[in-house]
């Protein structure tokens, strides 16, 4: 995205943005010098080298743009020359915040990552709630060629309460013409 994300803006402007949006063709490269990276993200979204965060926002994004996700539900970093495998706590992206526009529907369900990028659920988009070894909902977005973004609680309650006031059952949303329940699968 060529600038930053604004919990603020339309979906019109976020699918813009989304649509500008120019990430490296990772799924065509297969270097052959493979290794580790020593690199993990935190199931908060925190990225870490050698056990420390990386504090720097525009390194996070560089690296979040050559993220993939391997066949076998590993993750690795890879460039044309190297393919470096990364540990990743639960999903690679957290949901931050949610934009929603239209009712019912007609709804449409913007969401702004931790990375700064965004995502509109949809076909493409599908949102998903497994249970947690907690017991508690775990609400997922997909966001791009296998890799998920978790949804924060407080943005999965403000999805909940909107599916409360309309009054779905099962409880859920539309965003782009898509039906996505709100709750774990029975």
């Amino acid at each position: 995205m060529s600038e930053p994300a604004d919990p603020t803006l339309s979906l019109d402007r976020l699918a813009a943005l989304i649509a500008e949006r120019k990430l490296p063709p990772v799924e065509k490269w297969n270097p052959e010098r493979c290794g580790p990276s020593d690199m993990r993200i935190a199931r908060d979204g925190t990225w870490f080298y050698q056990g420390s965060p990386i504090g720097r926002p525009a390194m996070v994004k560089l690296f979040s743009t050559v993220l993939r996700r391997e066949g076998d539900g590993s993750y690795v970093l890879v460039t044309p020359v190297e393919k470096l495998d990364i540990e990743v706590e639960d999903a690679p992206f957290i949901a931050t915040l949610m934009t929603s526009e239209g009712e019912g529907r007609q709804r449409r369900i913007g969401f702004t990552l931790n990375t700064g990028d965004a995502v509109i659920a949809g076909p493409d988009n599908p949102i998903r709630v497994e249970q947690g070894e907690d017991g508690d909902p775990r609400p997922y977005v997909h966001v791009r060629r296998g890799l998920d973004a978790l949804i924060v609680r407080s943005v999965y309650y403000e999805l909940a309460e909107i599916a409360i006031e309309e009054g779905s059952e099962p409880v859920g949303l539309w965003s782009k013409g898509e039906f996505f329940r709100l709750s774990p699968e029975a």
